[in-house]
Order: structure tokens, then C-alpha cells, then sequence
């Protein structure tokens, strides 16, 4: 039978078909080798093995697939390798496989490529890494990314991971040998398309040559029009014009020059040609991405696809702000494959030093040195974002130091020299006291103080120095001589003399009647509350003056020749209470490991506990109801009854959650009680509590608190925050601080605003006031009036005594009326914290050490806020104030919320929560601080000259507006 013309045409063409598609796999397949070998030689340079290429390539390591089975210790290609070295090589191919192996297990679950990239920044490089790593660590590793479904993915991925044991080597294995049968196909393939090729060619060929003839042969009226099928026509064109494969043909252009400053907002293009040349247009269907990781998080950008522009068709433009120093990866995917050079790796360099950036490493308030001897005061340079800085000698900005002696202003120029670390980036300043006494100093750069450069200096002579190490050894029966000059705010008209005591933890004041009846007049905690101000010199008794305050008393005033013996010997036990440093990451460092060595000796064995979640707080209360200290500090291992499930950690933080919210919500238990009515109220303990409430629940509340806090001391997946909104005046008397009428502010703003307030600023002498606080029914009827002072209903306020009424009043709302419940919650916290280590905090820092900080986000902020005012010049300090708190880290947000709205945690709606609303207005000053009035979340922004003059202003006021220093 003769085929026709068209049958032989189509024959042809299927052949040409079938021909080029086994070309361009027979390509694919030799790109895929010459691939692997690229990835096996990087790997090669990577670990420094260019030197064992030879015994590679011997043991016929074609890929790194083929190093991933290479026993090296039994081969005999390495055999004149010394032993050492070996295991060294084997180790760097155990450390593959197990990323390998992470690698293909990510894939068995359709997890993105991106997260394998993101695990290995953060150090998980292995099956057995990823089987620990925390929620919390979870959370921050999805975090920015556009669904929900992948947290999800991994999260499942995790559980089923660890139900599968131990025994991660035979694990591995496995994973690798799937990937070795299925690669072990490929030789095979490639083999059987060089045959197909060829035999398919030479069909092709014979029978386009028989065409032709017969073509040729026939007369003109018999040849038909080519009749080519459009689908074959355009796969053939497509291939041959270069539109597969555009990743490429790319053109990335950079919009900068290196080395490039943080500060900026960077952009740069990518465009794409076809194979030809053209431009290739580019839309959402070609799934291009981008994405900029810098130290393993996800950096914003902006990315704008294709123009209607002709000449932009092809064009990919992206932006990103730069705020963090160091290497940033660029990884720019077309349907998921990288562009030609992708990822690319840019650095950033840190900007110019920043004055209230930059501050001392382990800032003392106090430093004690000695006459001719050189004191180091470290300081860490840092820019404008927070970033290590190099120091360059520079004529107009230098760092200085300016001293004055303590209660005068006399100026002390002190000798000091600087040295340079470059490869830490500190800087040593070495101050030479050459005259003994007390001194306040200030470290600037330039004009500019450094963010903790104020601070004291006692000069002691050599031998006042040992006198000071000899009692710091000794711990107890140290004391010195001084008079009380002032107490209870009165001076008094005939001085006292007393004794002041110092141990390790308290320092005492004494008198003694016949020198050997003694009386305690005040204790002080050895805390950085227990502040020390030096005012001058008594010439009545010829001793320099001091006052001694730790916000819980009223001041004294004292007179002592060994003044700065005694405030030495306190610094001492300071620093040697808190760690050595007064900043809180330090402290919090200082605190934790106290908290671990206190119980290292307990065990941390798992410990079940059986909760119903119906009845989650009694339940909870029944099942610990008889647990000793060591079984406090063991691991709890929760089972919820009626429910399956293992505790791996997560039904043991889910507890703690539902129960903190059972405890400290003030809807729910009713131990704990908001003072407003607005639903973002800091709560303190229940006054009107229920009769079941009873003060053992309040104890059980401080030994959850305690626990979480131990918990966290262990750090890892055992980190476990309090979810709770405290107010402040009850943080304040967790640690012993004096509860003031300032708190009302915060705690109680509807009272504040409608009579603290009005009491404060006003002529108050016709209000009619006692010294007593009236109290009413629900129904408004009047119960009864508490005098705040004895007879206190008989003494009139007037303008001179308002401010002590406002205490008392705060003292009575705040401290006194729940004094039985702080005291059981305390009782129950001190049995796993002791007190003396709560106390190196402030109440703020008290609320980030047991709250932590949330993850807040940006944009929740910009879509939940109101603004007043429209004025160009306040537009633009809005938008530097979005572009500067884009780049705050989570610590610097909680601080700029607690600033603004009086606390750190925000409602679990978040921003769109806040009552009233997050408000930023303009203050009408120029180049000041920014203020705040908590009371109605309002941020007041003043107009400055530039974004860096307001960045530094706006880090002042959210740093030393809430946490104190040791001394003032």
C-alpha cells in the first residue's frame, strides 16, 4: 500500500517530533550532570577539600550523590590520608547527609524550598534538630510569609517526625537510598535516548530525503500546501525562539554602588529576554519571586511586574529598606527556578556612630577606682539602627569625657586615652583619676551623651580600697558612723547619730540608747531601687552628705566622713547581686543563671499531671495541691482528660495559656480585677473577690508565675511567658517598691483623669477634701469612710499637703486594700523566685522579664490607628515614624506601647483592641522628646529637623522614660 504525500508529510513530522523532544531531554539530562558536578565541586571548595580532589575524583565521585556514599575511612583511595584527617572528611559527609536527608524529608511534605534555606540559617541542619525546635522558633520562621497553611504543613510534619523515635542514622538512610534508586534510573534512560536519537534521526532523515524526491518527481498541481499541525508548529518555535528557559537570559541591575550604608531604600531591576534576544513580557502567570533574607528573617520589599510601558515589558523592579548591617541573600525564582546568578549576596555596611545609640558593655551607675591608676570603660559603638560601628577618628566628632565633683561645680579634667578594637568594634576609654573623692561623669560623642553615659565615680586611696575588699569578703558585722540630717521629709533640728549596717543583701540604719539598747530606723535592699544622690559636705560635722532612697520610703539624709567607703561597699554588693552590669539584657542573663544554679539540684524529670478543661483552674489547683518545691521544678507532662495526644511540649504551653488567662483575666476566675472599665485595663487583685477565692489561690497564682519564670531560665522550648496585663503599681510591690499617686496614670485612668489630675494642677483649698476616701455601694449608697491618716476625716487638704493626700490615697487604693492577696501571691512566687532576685528589676523590666515581648506587627499598627493633624510638616514626620519603627525590633515595640498606652502587652485582638484607639497627634515643639498620655493611648510627635534627630529623640524617650538607672 503507498502512503500519500500528506501521510509521509505527517510521519515526518511525528518523527521530527518524537526526534526533538528526546534532543532536549538528552540535553536536560547532560545540564543535570554538569549540575551535579558543580554542586559537588562548591561543596568541595566550601569545606577546604580542593587539596583531596585527586582521591575524589579516584573513588570516582562524579557528584556530590556519589560523596553522600562514600565510606572514606575504608577507602582505598584515601588510604595515605593520616587517620585524623579521615574522620575529619567523614564527619563533613555524615554533616551532608543529614542535610541532604532534612532536604528530602521537607520535600515528602510539599514544604517550599525556602524553609529548607531558612532552617539551615538558624543552625537546624538535620532530622534530629528539627524534631526540637520550639513553637515560639516556629512561629518566627513562617512569620511574614502569605498563609497560614505552611505553618501548618511543618508543624504536622514535626509531630509526625516524632513518632518516629530515635533512631535518625536509619532514617536518613532510608530517605537516601529512595533518592539513589530513583537517580540509578537515570544512566539507564540517558543510554536508551542516545539509541533512540539515533535511530529516530536516520529515520528522519531517509524518509525527509524520499519526501523531497517524490516532491520533486510529482507535477506542480499535485503538491500540496504544508499542512503542519499549529501545536507542534508552536512547541517548535517556542523552543527554537527561547522562550523556555528565560530565567537565563536575565539582566539584574543594581541601583547602588558598593560599599552601600544602612539607612536607604535600595532598588534594583531584573529584566528578561527570549533566547533571541527580545524581551520577554512578563505578568503574575510567570510566578516570579523575591525574596531578601538578612540573618535568616524575611525582609519587606516592594515588587512591581511588568508596564504598560513598551519599553518596560520585560522589566521587574523591587525595593527594600535597609536598617540592619551585614550580608543580604537575594533570591530572585521564576516558576520556582533561580535566574542566572541567583542568590546574589549584597553587603551593607553600618552607618556613622550615634550618640544615644552608643553605650557602655556592663554599665555600672558607680565606678570605684583608686588615684593613678587607669580605669577601662568599654563602650560599644553603634549606628543609628543599632548596628556595631567603626570608629574613625574623625576632628568634629570625637568621644570626651566631662566630670564634676559631686555637689559642686567644679570642673575635673581626669588623663584618658582611647584604644580602637577593630575586629569587636569597642572602644576603650582609660580614665586616670589622680585626686580621691566623689565625681559625676558624662560620656558624649561629639555634643551628644551616650545612651548610659552618665554614671558616678568614687576615687578611694589604696588603702580605703582594701579597707572596702576586706568588708566585701567579710559579708557582715560592717558598719560605720554618720548622722541623720532628714527623715520622713523633715529636717530635723537636732541631727541623730546612727549607725549604718551593710550586708550583702540589706544595708540598715540604727540608733542605740546607752550604746547598747539598738533600734532599727529603716532597711534598704541591696537593689538597683536603692538609690544613692550625693549632695555636697556638712561643715557642721565635717562630713560630706548623702541621700539614701529606694522609692518604697521617704528619703533620708545623711552626713558621713566614710561616705564614699559606704557608697563603694553598697556599689560592691550591687553589681556583685545583679551580675556586674545594670542593663537589662544583662540582668535578665544574670537572673536566669542565679535561677538555675538555685535548683540545679532538683531534678527536671517529666512529672504527669491530669487536667479536666472543663474545670482547667480547680482541676489544675487539685492536681499540684500537694507538690513539694522539687516537684514544682520538675517537667510537667500534661494529658487534658477524655483527650489524646502526647505532651511534647505543646499541651504543656497550652496549659500554662489557658490557665494564665483563667487566673489574671479579668473575666474569668475573678481574682484579678481591672480598675477602669475599658477593655484594655491593667488588671491587680480582686478586692470584692468571692468568698471561694480565698488567699491559697492567690498563692497558687505566684507559684504559676515562679514556675513560668524557671521554666524560662532553662531556656529552649522550655521558655514559657505569663500572658497577663499586671498594673503597674502591683509589679511595683512585687519587688518592694513604694506605691505612689504617679500609678494612677496607668492603672486607673478614668479616676486619674476625672480627680487626680484635676487635684494636681488646680486650687483645690474650696473642694472641701479630708484625709479620708469615702466608700459606696454598687447602688451608690455610702458604706463607710476610711481615714488614710489616724483622725484623717478631721484634717482638711489644702494646696501645701495635696501631693502627701494623693499618696495616701494611692496607698489605700493600690497597696493597702489587697495587701492580704499580694501578700499570699507572693508567698506563693518567693517559694520558686527568691525576692532578692526579683528586686534587681524595675517594675517595667519586671513586666518584659515575666510578659516577654509579643510579635507586633507593623502593619496591625498602620491599619488600627487615628492621627490628628494635616499640617505638611507633621506628614512628614508621620512617615518617618512608620519608616523608623519598621525597623524596631521586637524589645524597642513593647517599649514604644508601654510608653504610649501604659503597657507592654496589647489586648489579644491586638491594635484594633486598643480603647481608645492608638492615636499619634503633633506636640507644636520642635527638636524635643516625644511625649505620651497613656490615658487616652495618645503619642505626641514634635517636629524635627531630620528622620535621625527623631530617631534618636523617639529611642530616648521609650528607653528612659520607662527603665531607671542604679544612682541618680
Amino acid at each position: 500500500m503507498e502512503l500519500s504525500l500528506t501521510d509521509q508529510r505527517k510521519i515526518t513530522i511525528v518523527l521530527a517530533i518524537i526526534f526533538l523532544s528526546s534532543l532536549v531531554y538528552y540535553i536536560k539530562s547532560e545540564r543535570e550532570v554538569a549540575a551535579a558536578n558543580r554542586e559537588l565541586t562548591t561543596w568541595i571548595h566550601d569545606n577546604n577539600l580542593k587539596s583531596y580532589m585527586k582521591e575524589f575524583n579516584e573513588a570516582e565521585c562524579k557528584s556530590l550523590n556519589d560523596v553522600l556514599h562514600l565510606d572514606v575511612i575504608k577507602s582505598p583511595n584515601f588510604k595515605d590520608l593520616p587517620m585524623q584527617k579521615k574522620k575529619e572528611i567523614q564527619q563533613l559527609v555524615n554533616k551532608e547527609k543529614r542535610k541532604i536527608a532534612l532536604q528530602i524529608w521537607l520535600q515528602t511534605w510539599s514544604i517550599p524550598e525556602m524553609y529548607f534555606s531558612r532552617l539551615l540559617d538558624h543552625k537546624v541542619e538535620s532530622l534530629e534538630h528539627l524534631q526540637h525546635i520550639s513553637d515560639e522558633f516556629l512561629e518566627m520562621l513562617t512569620v511574614g510569609d502569605y498563609s497560614f497553611s505552611d505553618y501548618q504543613r511543618i508543624k504536622k510534619a514535626i509531630r509526625s517526625l516524632q513518632g518516629k523515635g530515635t533512631d535518625w542514622h536509619l532514617l536518613e538512610n532510608e530517605l537516601l537510598s529512595h533518592r539513589n534508586r530513583v537517580r540509578e534510573v537515570e544512566p539507564v534512560t540517558q543510554s536508551l535516548l542516545v539509541a533512540v536519537i539515533k535511530i529516530v534521526g536516520m529515520i528522519v532523515l531517509v524518509t525527509g530525503v524520499s519526501i523531497g524526491i517524490m516532491i520533486v518527481t510529482r507535477q506542480p498541481n499535485q503538491i500540496q500546501p504544508a499542512t503542519l499541525y499549529h501545536t507542534g508548529k508552536k512547541s517548535l518555535l517556542n523552543l527554537f525562539s527561547g522562550r523556555y528557559d528565560i530565567t537565563q537570559y536575565t539582566n539584574v541591575t543594581w541601583d547602588w554602588e558598593e560599599p552601600q550604608v544602612v539607612g536607604r531604600t535600595m532598588t534594583f531591576t531584573v529584566k528578561f529576554f527570549h533566547k533571541n534576544g527580545k524581551p520577554y513580557p512578563v505578568s503574575d502567570a510567570d510566578s516570579i519571586t523575591v525574596e531578601i533574607m538578612h540573618n535568616g528573617v524575611a525582609v519587606a520589599k516592594t515588587m512591581e511586574i511588568g508596564s504598560s510601558s513598551p519599553d518596560d515589558v520585560n522589566l521587574v523592579k523591587v525595593a527594600f529598606t535597609v536598617h540592619k548591617s551585614g550580608d543580604y541573600s537575594i533570591c530572585i525564582m521564576c516558576s520556582s527556578r533561580h535566574i542566572k546568578g541567583s542568590p546574589f549576596t549584597k553587603k551593607f555596611d553600618a552607618g556613622p556612630i550615634d550618640a544615644s545609640k552608643t553605650g557602655f558593655v556592663n554599665y555600672a551607675s558607680t565606678v570605684v577606682c583608686t588615684p593613678d591608676t587607669a580605669y577601662p570603660l568599654v563602650i560599644e559603638a553603634r549606628d543609628s539602627f543599632g548596628n556595631l560601628a567603626q570608629y574613625k577618628t574623625d576632628q568634629n566628632n570625637y568621644f570626651k569625657i566631662k566630670v564634676t565633683e559631686s555637689g559642686t561645680d567644679d570642673k575635673y579634667v581626669p588623663a584618658t586615652q582611647i584604644f580602637y578594637n577593630s575586629a569587636q568594634k569597642q572602644l576603650a576609654m582609660h580614665i586616670k583619676m589622680e585626686k580621691e573623692g566623689c565625681f559625676q561623669a558624662t560620656v558624649s560623642y561629639g555634643d551628644i551623651k551616650l545612651k548610659n553615659g552618665d554614671f558616678n565615680i568614687l576615687v578611694l586611696s589604696d588603702d580605703a580600697l582594701i579597707c572596702v575588699d576586706k568588708s566585701i569578703k567579710r559579708n557582715h558585722n560592717i558598719w560605720y558612723e554618720a548622722r541623720l540630717l532628714e527623715c520622713n521629709h523633715e529636717k530635723l533640728t537636732k541631727p541623730k547619730k546612727v549607725f549604718i549596717y551593710i550586708t550583702p543583701k540589706q544595708l540598715k540604719l540604727k540608733e542605740y540608747f546607752l550604746k547598747i539598747i539598738g533600734r532599727r530606723l529603716f532597711t534598704y535592699r541591696v537593689c538597683p531601687s536603692t538609690k544613692f544622690q550625693f549632695n555636697g559636705f556638712n561643715n557642721q560635722f565635717g562630713a560630706p552628705v548623702f541621700t539614701i532612697d529606694d522609692g518604697a520610703q521617704a528619703p533620708v539624709v545623711l552626713a558621713a566622713k566614710e561616705r564614699n567607703i559606704i557608697a563603694a561597699t553598697f556599689t560592691k554588693f550591687l553589681l556583685r547581686n545583679i551580675g556586674g552590669s545594670e542593663t537589662f539584657q544583662d540582668k535578665q542573663s544574670f537572673f536566669q543563671h542565679e535561677v538555675r544554679t538555685l535548683h540545679q539540684k532538683r531534678s527536671h524529670t517529666s512529672l504527669p499531671i491530669k487536667i479536666d478543661r472543663s474545670r482547667l483552674l480547680h482541676s489544675s489547683l487539685k492536681a499540684t495541691k500537694n507538690f513539694d518545691l522539687s516537684d514544682w521544678c520538675k517537667n510537667f507532662e500534661v494529658t487534658f482528660i477524655g483527650e489524646e495526644g502526647l505532651d511534647w511540649g505543646g499541651l504543656r504551653r497550652e496549659w500554662f495559656e489557658l490557665l494564665c488567662k483563667e487566673l489574671f483575666d479579668h473575666n474569668d476566675s475573678g481574682l484579678f480585677k481591672r480598675l477602669s472599665e475599658d477593655s484594655q485595663g491593667l488588671v491587680q487583685p480582686n478586692r470584692d473577690r468571692s468568698p471561694e477565692c480565698d488567699v491559697k489561690m492567690y498563692e497558687f497564682a505566684g507559684k504559676i508565675v515562679g514556675k513560668c519564670l524557671y521554666e524560662s531560665s532553662l531556656g529552649g522550648s522550655y521558655r514559657q511567658l505569663v500572658r497577663a496585663r499586671f498594673s503597674r503599681s502591683f509589679l511595683a510591690q512585687l519587688i518592694g517598691l513604694r506605691v505612689h499617686y504617679r500609678y494612677f496614670e496607668t492603672d486607673d485612668p478614668d479616676l486619674y483623669k476625672s480627680k487626680i489630675k484635676y487635684i494636681e494642677e488646680n486650687d483645690i483649698d474650696n473642694m472641701e477634701l479630708s484625709f479620708s476616701e469615702e466608700v459606696y455601694s454598687d447602688s451608690g449608697l455610702l458604706v463607710k469612710v476610711v481615714d488614710l491618716i489616724p483622725n484623717g476625716s478631721k484634717i482638711p487638704v489644702t494646696n501645701e499637703n495635696k501631693l502627701q493626700y494623693l499618696d495616701l490615697l494611692a496607698q489605700h487604693r493600690l497597696a493597702n486594700s489587697v495587701r492580704e492577696e499580694i501578700d499570699g501571691f507572693l508567698k506563693g512566687l518567693n517559694e520558686l523566685i527568691p525576692d532578692n532576685l526579683l528586686s534587681i528589676f524595675d517594675e517595667n523590666e519586671l513586666e518584659l522579664l515575666l510578659c516577654g515581648t509579643m510579635k507586633y506587627s507593623v502593619a496591625d499598627l498602620k491599619n488600627n490607628h487615628t492621627f490628628a493633624g494635616s499640617s505638611p510638616t507633621f506628614r512628614r514626620v508621620l512617615d518617618w515614624f512608620w519608616i523608623i519603627i519598621d525597623s524596631f525590633t521586637d524589645e524597642q515595640m513593647a517599649r514604644l506601647i508601654q510608653f504610649t498606652t501604659g503597657c507592654s502587652q496589647l489586648p489579644p485582638g491586638g491594635f484594633a483592641e486598643l480603647t481608645p484607639k492608638f492615636q499619634i497627634s503633633p506636640s507644636y515643639t520642635f527638636n524635643t522628646l516625644p511625649t505620651a498620655h497613656t490615658c487616652f493611648n495618645n503619642l505626641c510627635l514634635p517636629d524635627y529637623d531630620s528622620i535621625e534627630q527623631f530617631h534618636r529623640s523617639l529611642l530616648i524617650a521609650i528607653n528612659e522614660g520607662n527603665q531607671g538607672f542604679g544612682f541618680v
